[in-house]
């Protein structure tokens, strides 16, 4: 680990920016967004006490959170490179469990009674595999949009718009499983009927609403790549396309499947399959990225190459942790190197949007904030303990 101690200073002081307006404006946004997420979910909180009971809704709630949390954690392994601001991931969770399905119930009510109104009967069929998947796939993804619209600081690429996609998409399954749950231990208790939904649900598709919703994510982190508000909107009707239809195509085969495991295996797995080969190229790209332009900033003399080796690789981070590890002060070092990883990897993001704009080193606020964080945890990486 001897490259940190040789990294070159910078050639010039840091100007750092002025107070940024604009800083307060997102911070009133996010707790806005945060606080709409939080009473959408305790209104669908009381909903679902009020129709399964507290003991049902509690035992429902317990057997939801088996999946939740394996969603949780795949969606961590693919937000490992450059980790998403953690408010951010909070409005999409609420998004996703309070807002997205307040907007489906509520839809569905309108239905149920415009059709009583006309003297119609609602369509089993008619409602899994074309109102539900229009309408979940709209408002989850409306949440995605949003973040897109007031979180651009931190919403780079289709790595970003598949994180904050699944982040929603967790929450809404993990309150639709409730839902589902909690109806099957009031009709039928526990017993074999409430296992065959808790394995289908549960064990066999606890990614299905991730899957739908991150082709919208995806379609917007491309926009973000390109454009502005306008095309993000764009993307996201673009997006909702495949994500409907994949929504569709899993109500509507599971209901007409005479072989429901024959139908997982020939049909879900592969398109999963092909989901996970998706979700590891964007990943990788988003490494080659960060090497990229780092390599840029070590021309400029603020690495050395050695450094973006160490910075842009898996193996290089971890040694780089080990090296802090084998350090007499090794907790300050740790946290200091942990921060040198974290600054250089959004430097490079930072600077992949500048180069959208043709713009040179050093000439933004967010480029310069983080070239002087990077000084100040290379001199704690390479102070004597």
């Amino acid at each position: 680990m001897t490259d940190i101690r040789s990294a070159p200073s910078p050639q010039a002081p840091i100007d750092f920016p002025p107070h940024d307006p604009g800083h307060v404006g997102r911070r009133v946004a996010a707790a806005l967004g945060i606080a709409l997420g939080a009473a959408a979910l305790v209104a669908v909180a009381l909903y679902l006490l009020g129709g399964l009971g507290v003991a049902g809704a509690g035992v429902a709630a317990l057997a939801a959170l088996v999946p939740f949390a394996v969603v949780l954690l795949a969606i961590r392994w693919i937000d490992r490179w450059e980790p998403e601001p953690r408010p951010a991931l909070l409005f999409a969770l609420l998004w996703g469990a309070g807002v997205s399905v307040a907007v489906a119930l509520l839809f569905d009510l309108g239905v149920q009674i415009a059709l009583a109104s006309a003297g119609g009967q609602p369509d089993d069929f008619v409602q899994a595999v074309v109102q539900a998947p229009i309408v979940e796939e709209a408002a989850k993804g409306f949440g995605v949009l949003l973040l897109f619209w007031f979180n651009r600081k931190h919403f780079d690429g289709p790595v970003d718009g598949i994180v904050y996609a699944a982040t929603v998409a967790a929450g809404f399954a993990f309150t639709e499983n409730v839902l589902y749950f909690g109806r099957t231990l009031v009709e039928s208790g526990i017993g074999p009927q409430f296992v065959v939904i808790f394995v289908a649900r549960g064990i066999f598709s606890p990614f299905a609403h991730l899957l739908f919703t991150a082709c919208t994510g995806y379609a917007i982190g491309k926009a973000a790549e390109r454009g502005g508000a306008g095309l993000g909107f764009v993307a996201y009707l673009l997006g909702l396309i495949p994500a409907a239809l994949l929504h569709a195509l899993w109500n509507g085969g599971l209901s007409l499947a005479r072989n429901t495991i024959e139908y997982y295996f020939v049909v879900e797995v592969p398109i999963f399959v092909l989901a996970v080969v998706v979700v590891l190229a964007v990943r990788t790209r988003e490494r080659s990225v960060t090497r990229q332009r780092l390599s840029e900033y070590a021309e400029a003399g603020w690495f050395t190459e050695a450094e973006v080796a160490l910075l842009s690789t898996w193996s290089g981070r971890r040694r780089a942790m080990r090296w802090a590890d084998q350090q007499p002060d090794r907790h300050r070092k740790r946290a200091a190197m942990n921060r040198f990883v974290r600054d250089a990897t959004r430097l490079g993001h930072a600077r992949q949007r500048l180069l959208r704009g043709r713009t040179a080193i050093g000439r933004t606020p967010d480029e310069r904030e983080l070239l002087g964080r990077i000084v100040e945890d290379r001199q704690v990486l390479t102070a004597r303990a």
